[in-house]
């Protein structure tokens, strides 16, 4: 039976409300409508629902909570603070101000208890799913770990594209432990959703397989049992709580002036008398302080039972610990092979020592070869497979590698052509903003593609994936070089990894200690001249091989060259300068060759051979050859440079 509410609930949320409007106005922006509304059914998850505990956020059986609806983001941060985090009176204070732990929006680096950076909409609900996903495989092997992940969204996530595809993947995988509950107040900066969103939103999850209830977000016991019943049930749910945007404020409650922007002093003043606060900034009543510190204590004191149940191989997994059996499974690959097939014998080799990394594609696997062989597919029946099925929902994919990755104690790649990483790039931005290693295995990397045409070939792609800072773009030459690219990814702490794979078979030309390749390095040289280099041809990918051959031709002419392949700008720009003076010094004229956009390339090169149009629909070797990505056009250009 649930504990009747009580006046004491009911000051609780006034006090969130309080403190998310002194935030706003101390920092002379924000968004304090949001939070005015959602401030009683987050008071009831924080207090009746959460588990958490909040001397040790990374408690690994924690539940998430996610504030999709991230421009409410001083509603968390108040919430936060009362519930006992490392965020204090004087960070909400401080909020939206230089280096505060209160930024604009939730970002996961910044604030203790924020589990991810949200506020570009649509992006909090689809991570959420990848949450769900890595508790429930993570329960079929380990059962103590077993908790909920909960989503508070707004009409503009439910509008975001991204969002219904998250949702569309969660009802078919029956991730029950999923709960989402919509801020419901018909109201977005323009004015009301009647303007673009009458759309009958329980229908449409419903149709999706979601459990949905519509209650009152206003009314305590209502978001209470709607809560319990959603965990109950055995499919995601929806809590369709009608709310009021602004509530309190006489003017602006229920309007689209309360979205955004500090209510300015006067209607401050009269917010707070109707909510019955004193006008003391920042107030915090003294029996609300202590009613959170006692929910606090509960959340402590179920961490410290838990841990009892942890076993070492689940310490393992909750540290990160991927071992080191993997490392020596590390195939060195001597045949001509494509670099998507080298991914493949990568993964399977692997994949048996790394238990937990789960992955899959967006209706490409037999194109991208990423299925672990054996392993069984995750499916609504059965939660422990390691293959994912995403559909084609590429966006929605990286979102869920994305979630998969922050949950913890499990690693997840996901996988399809380059050209749609057009499709995936804002969670592709996130990951690098959030500082997490996810990994993405995009294939089809060039013009290479050949018959399937301009529409499926990536030009602009790796220039512009590489604009993304803390973002490593890794383009091998040959096999070894791909194994040497995983290695990199499932080391990475803190850098997600995209490794941009040939369809077309490329030549052995690395090293083969794939345990200790240069290519980690970012870049290196992979022939070196005959003596002091007259020219360097430097290059990535399947443009390497040329390199390789002009040097050939340029060497058998009295012309010293060398050749380096640069598989990741980002690695290598994060190695010392003289190791990167001594591969690429100046002073000697330098040629790059990239079947891609030739935009940056004049950073390392004085010649740039590249495609600055479109493709074209033929053989692969064909629309090569005929947008120059040959041997021949590199020692034309050599020579042109010395």
């Amino acid at each position: 039976m649930s504990v009747a509410f009580t006046e004491l609930d009911n000051l609780c949320v006034n006090v969130i409300r309080g403190l998310s409007l002194d935030g706003v106005e101390k920092a002379k922006s924000g968004h304090a409508g949001l939070p005015l509304g959602a401030a009683p059914m987050a008071h009831v998850l924080f207090t009746r629902h959460l588990r958490f505990n909040s001397q040790d956020p990374k408690w690994f059986n924690r539940d998430r909570f996610i504030l999709s609806a991230g421009h409410g983001s001083m509603l968390q941060y108040s919430l936060l603070h009362l519930a006992g985090y490392d965020v204090s009176l004087d960070d909400l204070k401080n909020f939206r101000q230089l280096n505060s732990k209160t930024p604009g929006h939730p970002e996961n680096t910044h604030t203790p208890g924020v589990e991810m950076a949200t506020g570009p909409l649509g992006q909090g609900v689809a991570h959420s799913v990848g949450f769900a996903i890595a508790e429930a495989y993570l329960h079929t092997k380990f059962p103590n770990v077993d908790h909920h992940t909960y989503a508070i969204c707004s009409d503009g996530d439910l509008m975001e594209g991204v969002s219904n595809e998250a949702a569309s993947l969660a009802g078919h995988l029956k991730l029950g432990k999923l709960i989402w509950l919509y801020d419901d107040n018909g109201i977005t900066i323009d004015g009301t959703t009647a303007l673009s969103f009458t759309e009958d939103v329980e229908a449409r999850f419903n149709a999706l397989g979601w459990h949905t209830l519509k209650i009152d977000g206003m009314d305590l016991a209502a978001v209470d049992a709607a809560i319990t019943a959603a965990k109950a049930d055995p499919r995601p749910s929806l809590i369709l709580a009608k709310t009021v945007i602004g509530f309190g404020s006489p003017k602006l409650a229920g309007t689209n002036k309360a979205h955004s922007n500090p209510f300015g002093a006067e209607e401050l003043a009269i917010t707070k008398a109707a909510l019955g606060l004193p006008s003391e900034p920042f107030y915090v009543a003294e029996d609300v302080a202590e009613y959170y510190a006692s929910v606090a204590r509960q959340g402590e004191e179920a961490h410290a039972y838990w841990q009892t149940t942890v076993t070492p191989e689940l310490q393992q997994i909750i540290d990160g610990d991927l071992g080191s059996e993997w490392r020596q499974a590390l195939p060195s690959i001597e045949e001509k092979v494509a670099t998507r097939k080298a991914s493949e014998t990568t993964i399977n080799a692997i994949s048996s020592f790394l238990p937990t990394l789960l992955g899959g594609s967006a209706d490409l696997a037999e194109s991208n070869l990423t299925t672990q062989k054996g392993l069984g597919e995750f499916s609504a029946e059965n939660h422990g497979g390691k293959n994912i099925n995403f559909g084609v929902r590429e966006f929605a994919m990286a979102c869920v590698v994305n979630g998969i990755t922050l949950h913890g104690g499990a690693r997840a790649f996901g996988g399809s052509f380059l050209v749609f990483s057009d499709y995936a790039r804002p969670a592709l931005r996130l990951a690098a903003l959030m500082e997490i290693p996810s990994i993405y295995v995009f294939t089809h990397d060039s013009v290479g593609v050949g018959e399937d045409g301009p529409t499926h070939e990536p030009v602009e792609h790796l220039t512009s994936l590489r604009a993304i800072p803390n973002f490593n773009l890794f383009r091998p030459a040959d096999a070894n070089e791909t194994v040497a690219g995983w290695k990199v990814a499932l080391e990475s702490t803190h850098t997600p990894t995209l490794l941009a794979l040939s369809r077309q078979a490329l030549p052995p030309l690395s090293p083969t200690d794939v345990r200790n390749h240069p290519a980690e390095r970012g870049g290196y040289v992979i022939r070196e001249a005959s003596a002091d280099a007259k020219v360097i041809l430097v290059g990535t990918g399947s443009e390497v091989q040329h390199c390789v051959a002009a040097q050939t031709v340029l060497e058998a002419e009295g012309i010293p060259t060398r050749v380096v392949s640069l598989p990741s700008w980002l690695l290598f720009e994060r190695q010392p300068a003289e190791y990167r003076a001594s591969v690429l010094p100046k002073g000697v004229p330098t040629v790059s060759i990239e079947a891609g956009s030739t935009l940056a390339w004049p950073r390392y090169a004085h010649v740039n051979l590249g495609i600055d149009r479109f493709g074209l629909s033929a053989p692969g070797d064909v629309v090569m050859k005929e947008l120059g990505m040959t041997a021949d056009a590199v020692v034309a250009a050599a020579k042109s440079a010395l």
